[in-house]
């Protein structure tokens, strides 16, 4: 067993060297490697200084208005799981059957011998669900925005990006090697004054998230779509978080907007989220489908997603439409906390959905308020950059359909209290 840091505690590799090759080890690359490690140890220590090392914490007990970490009962408001479905015995038993008749794994990619018909059902749903021709089911967010903009997009043509646009829409954009041109949060002027100056271009596409995560505002999608149509930009729009929590059947903000099934629109959602299960999907026309099943990398060269992942996917669709009040609770609880927290004077930003972000500005007072609450009882993650912009340090709060209101209340009591102690209100 060989260690490289300062300690065995540091980061490591643990290797048997006759494992991977039978000639001896050199000592000139095994001193490289050490100095390769010793400058990860001063990088892990500069995010500590900074206040920006970010540790893994291990839930003991399953998603839900309450959570056990380390042993301890704790109210959780900082899941994605919206609607509560995660836990929802519908949602259990489809996945235990569908791992009974189809086994644990899908065997195969996709395009080789893992595209059962449970995949055929579950993208037919989806394409009805969002109110397209069709869609592409990805096995994740991330991978459905790498891939479809990595597909679409290359040297000749151009992105036009919000500056708050989520890390996958970031990194599509790169690897599309396309140029990339930022507009500022939600400014419908000057992306119009961008796609003005625009050149040449083969394609031009407009690409932002409709819900963004750490803010918890929404596009205004109205007004990027007609933007789009004037000036023959396509619009991709990423509904993670807006699918299953906004428009009044769930379907969206593109529902929410009144733009549901627009020809015009791409739209990439998750299943992870508000609909409980995992993975992703991109819906619109049939040859985008076609497309993207030959051209998005993301898609081609990955194995299929379990048969209980899509089973589970497939039979949220059907609770979403069977109980359509988990939206309704959904959107009454985020009322409730927004109201409850611009009343104890806490700087929400322009939130409007279940999504809201507490701004703090200091990453060490972030850490140290969200260390506090968990002491009372309550998990809220502190988020830093870069996830956020320097300065913009927050607590992000996301409530569930699921949740009381008699625990929300209490919520707002600590996070209120915490706050004043804190010096942040």
């Amino acid at each position: 067993m060989l260690f490289f840091g300062n300690q065995p505690s540091s980061v490591a590799f643990i290797f048997s060297p006759t494992r991977f090759s039978h000639r001896p080890v050199d000592k000139r690359r095994r001193v490289g490697y050490r100095l390769y490690m010793l400058n990860i140890d001063h990088e892990l220590s500069s995010l500590e200084q900074a206040g920006l090392y970010r540790r893994l914490i291990s839930l003991g007990s399953a998603s839900g208005p309450h959570i056990t970490i380390e042993g301890r009962r704790v109210l959780l408001l900082a899941s994605n799981d919206y609607l509560g479905l995660a836990m929802h015995p519908r949602m259990k038993a489809w996945a235990q059957e569908a791992a009974a008749a189809w086994g644990t794994g899908s065997g195969a990619s996709r395009l080789i011998s893992g595209s059962t018909t449970l995949f055929d059902e579950l993208e037919d749903c989806l394409a009805r669900f969002k109110q397209t021709e069709a869609a592409l089911v990805f096995n994740t967010g991330y991978m459905a925005n790498v891939g479809l903009l990595q597909a679409l997009a290359g040297p000749e043509d151009v992105i036009y990006s919000d500056e708050l646009n989520h890390a996958s829409i970031i990194d599509g954009c790169r690897l599309s090697r396309s140029r990339i041109e930022v507009y500022p949060h939600r400014d419908i002027e000057a992306l119009a004054g961008l796609l003005e100056k625009c050149g040449h271009a083969r394609r031009r596409i407009i690409v932002t998230d409709a819900v963004f995560s750490m803010d918890g505002d929404i596009a205004p999608l109205p007004e990027l779509a007609a933007l789009g149509r004037s000036y023959d930009a396509t619009l991709i729009v990423d509904d993670a978080h807006g699918t299953g929590a906004l428009g009044p059947t769930g379907r969206g903000t593109l529902e929410h907007f009144g733009l549901a099934g627009s020809p015009d629109i791409i739209v990439m959602a998750t299943l992870g989220k508000a609909l409980g299960s995992f993975g992703a999907f991109v819906a619109g026309s049939h040859d985008l489908r076609e497309y993207l099943i030959n051209r998005a990398r993301s898609f081609i060269f990955t194995t299929a997603l379990p048969p209980s992942v899509v089973a589970s996917a497939m039979e949220a669709l059907n609770i979403l439409k069977d109980e359509p009040e988990l939206c309704r609770r959904l959107t009454q609880n985020a009322e409730f906390m927004r109201a409850g927290l611009k009343t104890l004077g806490f700087n929400t930003l322009d939130s409007r959905t279940q999504i809201m972000p507490l701004l703090i500005g200091n990453p060490d007072k972030a850490v140290a308020m969200a260390r506090r609450l968990f002491e009372e009882g309550i998990f809220i993650q502190a988020i830093r950059p870069p996830t956020v912009p320097q300065g913009a340090s927050r607590l992000r709060i996301t409530v569930m359909a699921n949740h009381d209101i008699q625990d929300l209340e209490w919520a707002l009591d600590m996070i209120g209290k915490t706050g004043k102690e804190l010096g942040i209100i």
